[in-house]
């Protein structure tokens, strides 16, 4: 859809465009944070891996739900 005219777009054009990207975006940065599995380069503990994911699976569960017509709670991870 390079050099498409976005005014003429549909709504579904422009949603598959967003979400096309987004989606891609998030996983790469997923396979990111696995890049910090290497215990050469990182110490971490199990803890610190639990409350990672345990974040991230929310997140993906409050994304679904707003397609659901859910609300959903928003926040910034921290480990601390």
């Amino acid at each position: 859809m390079a050099n498409k005219d976005y005014a003429s777009e549909t709504k579904h054009d422009k949603f598959v465009r967003i979400v096309e990207a987004r989606t891609n975006k998030a996983a790469e940065m997923i396979r990111l944070i696995g890049n910090c599995a290497s215990r050469s380069s990182y110490e971490y503990s199990e803890r610190e891996v639990k409350l990672i994911f345990d974040y991230l699976e929310k997140e993906i569960k409050n994304a679904r739900n707003k397609f659901n017509g859910s609300d959903s709670e928003e926040g910034k991870f921290t480990l601390h």
